[in-house]
């Protein structure tokens, strides 16, 4: 989903408005211009982060989409970026072992278009809108081959990795329902999120149920158009996947890989007006190895969620 936490990159980009102020006792005040309830975005980033977890293999990523909102509340968008962790856990970007394990090198998913809808009203007060929708994670792909699991990660069919995030062939493609609650206090707002898994959660074998509660907050230091960022998060998946021993057709080592993990960022977001912003963030996680290999593994068993700096730069309309 579109962010710069997936968290995921997020940018905040505001509308500046102006107004002309009479000379004369006279002249009448100049009228308003009318919102648009239609707004788009673009984002160039140096890292597509969701979630904590990179989703172009630590590489930049092109970023965007539009909001309609209504003036009852409803609000429907669209959102997409490229990404490249799919075809990554395929046999792309260096993972040349295990075209021979999962025995294709050919699956292309190089895009996650992200589709949701919702309602979004200030029902507690000013500055404190509650928010539910629904969102659907869409991930076209060409050539993901469809596995087998009998209980036990040794009994995957064709040699299927445990560390390969897409390790069983199942349909990235996910549906999630979420709620939330933004605050404001003065300088600082934020808001309070619980994501909920209706499918399985980006293609992990039994994890439909998964759910995923954040904190975000921003300050606004009222100097130079700056706001620092603060995010934190904890990714629950309920399936741990067990690994009895190492075998022929598996090069994963023994041991219960737990899917579940924290995350946070730390960011400055800079205005520089006419609906153009930047960021600088840092993020980590908690993010398991077992034995010499990740859970959520890059290319030459990197880590996905690793501690890094990303850099990003939006453009709303």
């Amino acid at each position: 989903m579109k962010s710069f936490q997936k968290t995921a990159i997020s940018a905040v980009a505001v509308g500046l408005l102006t107004g002309l102020a009479c000379a004369s006792a006279f002249a009448e005040d100049a009228p308003a211009p009318e919102v648009s309830p239609i707004t788009a975005n673009v984002t160039v980033a140096s890292n597509y982060i969701y979630r904590g977890l990179t989703q172009t293999n630590n590489k930049p990523a092109i970023q965007g989409g539009f909001d309609y909102a209504h003036e009852s509340g409803f609000y429907v968008g669209n959102w997409n970026s490229s990404i490249s962790w799919i075809s990554d856990s395929y046999g792309g970007n260096g993972y040349s072992n295990k075209q021979t394990q999962l025995g294709t090198n050919s699956v292309t998913a190089p895009i996650e278009m992200d589709f949701y809808a919702g309602y979004k009203k200030e029902l507690i007060g000013e500055g404190f809108a509650s928010d539910i929708g629904v969102l659907q994670y869409y991930y076209p792909t060409s050539g993901l081959p469809n596995y087998t699991y009998g209980g036990n990660a040794s009994t995957l069919s064709n040699g299927g990795a445990v560390s390969a995030r897409q390790f069983l062939g199942y349909s990235p493609s996910t549906t999630e329902l979420y709620a939330a609650q933004n605050f404001t206090a003065g300088p600082v707002t934020g808001f309070f999120k619980f994501s909920y898994a209706l499918t399985n959660l980006f293609g992990i074998y039994n994890s439909q149920g998964s759910f995923y509660p954040d904190l975000t907050a921003n300050y606004d230091t009222g100097f130079f158009g700056l706001s620092l960022n603060a995010h934190a998060g904890y990714q629950y998946v309920p399936n741990n996947i067990t690994q009895a021993a190492a075998t022929a057709s598996s090069s994963s080592p023994a041991g219960t890989y737990n899917l579940s993990y924290a995350d946070w960022k730390l960011g400055v977001t800079k205005d520089f007006g006419g609906g153009l912003s930047g960021q600088v963030a840092y993020t980590q996680t908690t993010a398991q190895k077992v034995g010499g290999v990740y859970v959520y593994a890059t290319p030459l068993n990197g880590n996905q969620g690793r501690a890094t700096a990303v850099v990003a730069l939006t453009k709303t309309f």
